[in-house]
C-alpha cells in the first residue's frame, strides 16, 4: 500500500469523519429525549470518571498548566456541565405558548466541526460532545497539533460510553492526523453545518471565513479592578489564585491589576503574603522579550508555565514561594507588551486615583485585545459596580469572583462553558458562553391569533403605467413608420 503524504492522510481523514458522522447524526435525529438524556448521563459520568488521568495525560503531552488544575476543569466540563444542560429539552416541542398560539420545535444543526485549543483539550473537547450530542447532532473535534493524544483519548472514551448507552456508532469523531488542509476540508466541507471554534486568534478568523455558521471565541485580555471599599483580603487571596491556576491557560484569568490609589499599597502586602512575587524593573524588562516577540505575537514557550521556569527562561531567580510574578507597569499598548493577554503566570499592576481613572485604565486594557471578552471588579459600593457593568465593551463582568473559574461558569450563575463569546465587538457572533441552546435551531409553528384585514381580501386597482400590459400592435405600427421614415430620408 503506498505511503500518502501527512496532509493528505489529514484531508481523506477528515472527509471520512464527517461523512461517518452525517450517516450518524441522521440517526441520532429521530432519537427520543429519554435516548438522549441516557446517552449524555452516560458520557458525563464516563469524562468524570477519567478526569485525573486526562488532566495529567494534556499537562504531560502539552507541556502547560497544572494536572491537579486539569482535573477540575475536567470535572467542571463534564459534571457540572451536565448539571446544567440535564433538564433542558432539545428534542420535539419544546416550548408552548397557548396565548399566543407559538410552538417551539427543537432541531439539530447537523454535523459540528469543532475545533479545541492546546491550552484547555481534554475538558473543551468534554464539552462540545456533550453540548453537541445532548442538542442530537454529530461531532468531529480538530484539536491542537499539540494536543492530539489527550484529545483523542477523550473523544474515544466518551464515544465508547455513548455506544454502550445506545448512540449509533460514528456520532463523535476526533482527528489523531492534524494539518492545516486537513482542517481546512473539515470546516469547508459540504456537510459541515455549523463551526464552534475555541483556539487561537488565527484560528477563529479561519473559522470565520468559510462561509459557514460559527461561533468563535475572542482573545481574553482581562482587566481586574480593586476599589477602595473592596474586601482587600478576598480580592489578593482571589486575584493571586486566579492568575496562579494552571497557569493562567483559561482565557478569563485576570491579566491585569487596576488597584485604587488609597488601598494600592495594602492590596501589593495581601498579594504578597498569597505568593504574588514583585519583579523588578530590570526583571520586567526581561519578560518583555521572553514572553513576546517583536512582532508582539506570544511566546509559545512562555505559555501555561510556572513563576519558576519563567524566570529560568527569562534569565534571573524566583524564589520557590513565588505562584505568580507582578510588574509594575504604566503604560498599555504597543510599547507596553506586559499590557497585552499573557497565557501564563504573570500580572500587570496598575495603579488609578479613583474609580473613574481605574474605569479609563480598564477600558484601556479591554481595547488593547480584549473587546467582548470579560472583566473582574471587586468592591462593595453597588454604585461604582453598577457603572462598570453599564460602561465597559465585555460581555461578562464578574463581581468579587475569580475570573479563571467565575467566568466560566464555575462559581456564578453564568452558563457553564468553556467556549466565551466576545460578541460583535470582539468579531464574534454572541457574547454568551456558548451551550446547548446555541447548537440547535427552532421551529416556530404558529396558529392564526387574529384575522387578517378586509382590504386584503379586495382586489386593487390596476394602475397606470408600465404595469399595463402593452399594445403590441401599435407598438409595431410604430416602429414600421420609424424605419420607413429612416429609409425615405437616406
Amino acid at each position: 500500500m503506498p505511503e500518502f503524504d501527512k496532509d493528505l492522510r489529514s484531508i481523506q481523514q477528515a472527509r471520512q469523519m464527517v461523512l461517518s458522522a452525517r450517516e450518524a447524526q441522521k440517526k441520532w435525529g429521530i432519537a427520543t429525549q429519554a435516548e438522549v438524556d441516557r446517552v449524555c448521563e452516560a458520557m458525563a459520568e464516563a469524562a468524570f470518571g477519567a478526569a485525573e488521568r486526562l488532566g495529567r495525560m494534556a499537562a504531560e503531552e502539552t507541556g502547560f498548566g497544572v494536572p491537579e488544575h486539569k482535573k477540575i476543569k475536567n470535572q467542571f466540563a463534564s459534571k457540572s456541565v451536565w448539571e446544567s444542560i440535564k433538564d433542558v429539552k432539545t428534542v420535539g416541542f419544546i416550548k408552548k405558548d397557548e396565548v399566543k398560539k407559538l410552538y417551539e420545535i427543537a432541531w439539530p444543526m447537523g454535523v459540528i466541526a469543532a475545533l479545541t485549543p492546546s491550552t484547555n483539550p481534554t475538558s473543551t473537547v468534554m464539552n462540545k460532545i456533550l453540548m453537541a450530542v445532548k442538542a442530537r447532532n454529530a461531532i468531529v473535534v480538530a484539536p491542537h497539533p499539540s494536543a492530539v493524544n489527550c484529545c483523542v483519548e477523550t473523544a474515544n472514551l466518551m464515544n465508547q460510553a455513548a455506544v454502550a448507552a445506545g448512540a449509533p456508532d460514528g456520532l463523535i469523531h476526533c482527528m489523531s492526523e492534524i494539518s492545516l488542509p486537513g482542517t481546512d476540508e473539515l470546516l469547508s466541507h459540504k456537510y459541515t453545518a455549523l463551526i464552534l471554534a475555541t483556539g487561537g486568534g488565527a484560528m477563529v478568523r479561519a473559522a470565520h471565513s468559510k462561509g459557514k455558521p460559527a461561533y468563535g471565541v475572542g482573545p481574553g485580555n482581562v482587566p481586574v479592578y480593586v476599589d477602595r471599599s473592596a474586601d482587600l483580603e478576598k480580592a489578593a487571596r482571589y486575584i493571586t489564585n486566579s492568575k496562579a491556576f494552571d497557569f493562567s491557560t483559561i482565557c478569563a484569568t485576570e491579566q491585569s491589576l487596576v488597584a485604587d490609589l488609597p488601598i494600592a499599597s495594602r492590596l501589593k502586602e495581601l498579594m504578597q503574603a498569597q505568593g504574588a512575587y514583585w519583579v523588578s524593573p530590570a526583571e520586567a524588562e526581561l519578560l518583555r522579550t521572553t514572553l513576546f516577540f517583536p512582532d508582539g505575537s506570544i511566546n509559545v514557550k512562555s505559555v501555561g508555565k510556572s513563576p519558576q521556569y519563567l524566570g529560568v527562561l527569562a534569565g534571573f531567580h524566583v524564589p520557590d514561594s513565588a505562584r505568580i510574578l507582578v510588574a509594575d507597569l504604566q503604560s498599555v499598548g504597543r510599547d507596553e507588551p506586559l499590557s497585552r493577554e499573557k497565557l501564563t503566570t504573570v500580572l500587570g499592576f496598575y495603579i488609578a486615583d479613583g474609580w473613574e481613572a481605574g474605569c479609563e485604565r480598564c477600558l484601556d486594557l479591554i481595547n488593547f485585545g480584549g473587546r467582548g471578552h470579560s472583566l473582574i471588579i471587586h468592591a462593595t459600593n453597588e454604585d461604582i459596580i453598577y457603572a462598570f457593568g453599564l460602561e465597559k465593551p465585555v460581555f461578562r463582568i464578574g463581581v468579587n469572583t475569580m475570573g479563571t473559574l467565575g467566568m466560566i461558569g464555575y462559581t456564578t450563575g453564568i452558563s457553564p462553558s468553556l467556549t466565551l463569546g466576545s460578541g460583535g465587538v470582539g468579531g464574534a457572533i454572541t457574547g454568551d458562553n456558548i451551550d446547548v441552546h446555541h447548537l440547535y435551531n427552532v421551529k416556530r409553528m404558529a396558529f392564526e391569533t387574529s384575522p387578517p384585514p378586509e382590504e386584503a381580501f379586495l382586489p386593487g386597482r390596476v394602475p397606470s403605467g408600465s404595469t399595463q400590459v402593452p399594445d403590441y400592435e401599435a407598438l409595431e405600427k410604430l416602429v414600421r413608420e420609424t424605419v420607413l421614415e429612416i429609409l425615405k430620408s437616406q
